[in-house]
C-alpha cells in the first residue's frame, strides 16, 4: 500500500536520536510535518539529502513545518549522524522498516530503501509525495514550494 496525496497520514512512533519516542499525532493541530524516508546514514547521497533539509531547517519551520527523518539505522548512528552534520531536526530510527512499509515507500531497485518525502498539514492529511532517489535538492526544493502554496491558502 502506498500513500497518497489526499490520503491521511498512518499514525507512528518511533525512538528519536535523543531517545524519546516521537508520534505523528503530537504535531497535528500544531504544525505540518515534512516526513522523509532515505537509506542510510552517513552515505554521500543520504548526507546530502539531510545538509539540504539542514539548510533549508530555518525556512521550513518559518513555514510552520517541522523536518523529520526517518531510516532505518539504529538511535545511536542517528545521534552520531546529526552530531557530525549539525542536523538541527529530528531523526527516528524505523528498525524493521515497519513505518516505511506504512508509508509505501519501500525500495528502489528492488533492495535499497526508498528516499520519499510526504509533506503532511496540520490535519494528518498528506499533501505531496516526492519520490527521487537521485534528485536529492528536489526533496528541499519541492517540499518548500508545497509549503509555501499551503501558507498561501
Amino acid at each position: 500500500m502506498s500513500i497518497k496525496v489526499g490520503d491521511t497520514a498512518p499514525d507512528f512512533s518511533l525512538p528519536s536520536q535523543d531517545g524519546s519516542t516521537v508520534s505523528l499525532k503530537d504535531f497535528r493541530g500544531k504544525k505540518a510535518v515534512v516526513l522523509y524516508f532515505y537509506p542510510k546514514d552517513d552515505t554521500p547521497g543520504c548526507t546530502a539529502e539531510s545538509c539540504a533539509f539542514r539548510d533549508q531547517y530555518e525556512v521550513f519551520k518559518a513555514a510552520g513545518a517541522e523536518v523529520i527523518g526517518v531510516s532505518g539505522d539504529s538511535s545511536e548512528s542517528h545521534q552520531k549522524f546529526a552530531a557530525k552534520y549539525n542536523l538541527p531536526f529530528t531523526l527516528l530510527s524505523d528498525k524493521g522498516d515497519n513505518v516505511r512499509k506504512q508509508y509505501g515507500a519501500t525500495t528502489a531497485f528492488g533492495f535499497i530503501p526508498g528516499r520519499v518525502t510526504y509533506v503532511i498539514d496540520q490535519n494528518g492529511i498528506v499533501k505531496s509525495v516526492f519520490d527521487s532517489m537521485f534528485n536529492f535538492k528536489g526533496h528541499v526544493e519541492e517540499t518548500l514550494k508545497m509549503l509555501q502554496q499551503l501558507a498561501a491558502r
